[in-house]
């Protein structure tokens, strides 16, 4: 009886000196959908919560009746930072003239008005820490961060103060979201549920 064949190893890219840059997102084969670049690294997504999930697509169609004409809501897509940081927000909201063609893969940073987070296990730190002080540091004027307690969305929001060029919370919203800020929105945060409610429900 011959043996059975080894299986592959697996081969990973070995990142150059200095790590992977913004541009390497695109020219690398077979990365994982959705990967990010922060600090020269890949940071691949762990599978999805059916939370997130719902979280995503939520504030993704909801804020599509909110935004002014001039603005577009686009989810999971990658934004520049710097060379070294490609990270990519659950949702953004950008100027509309940012958006050239149906081939383009990323936005600058500058043309950011919102980031929304969606936080997951894995990415605790770095929805809580690491993207919030580079969202800041190119001066993304208002970031969102969406936890989970107990099945129930709550919605910490937080907007740029210029002097510091840091975050400030602007409010923590549990049932519902009601801001005037960047533009008004009223938000029933019970819609995020596990199952589909039934019309009149």
């Amino acid at each position: 009886m011959e043996p059975e064949p080894e299986a592959p190893e697996a081969r990973w890219a070995v990142p150059p000196v200095g790590g992977w840059t913004a541009d390497d997102l695109d020219r690398l084969p077979n990365l994982p959908p959705h990967t990010e670049l922060i600090d020269g690294s890949l940071v691949f997504v762990s599978p999805q919560s059916l939370f997130h999930s719902r979280a995503v697509t939520f504030f993704e169609w909801q804020l599509q009746s909110f935004v002014p004409d001039d603005l577009e809501v686009i989810r999971e897509f990658t934004i520049d930072i710097d060379e070294s940081n490609r990270p990519e927000p659950d949702v953004v909201v950008v100027c509309g003239n940012a958006v050239q063609n149906l081939q383009q893969c990323r936005f600058p940073a500058e043309s950011v008005l919102l980031a929304i987070e969606v936080v997951s296990p894995e990415s605790k730190t770095r929805d809580r820490e690491t993207k919030p002080l580079k969202y800041a540091r190119v001066k993304i004027p208002h970031f969102w961060r969406v936890e989970n307690h107990g099945d129930r969305a709550v919605v910490y929001t937080f907007e740029l103060e210029p002097a510091t060029g840091v975050y400030t919370s602007t409010g923590i919203f549990h049932d519902r979201m009601k801001v005037s800020v960047p533009f008004s929105v009223d938000l029933d945060l019970t819609a995020i549920t596990a199952r589909r409610r039934a019309a009149g429900q």
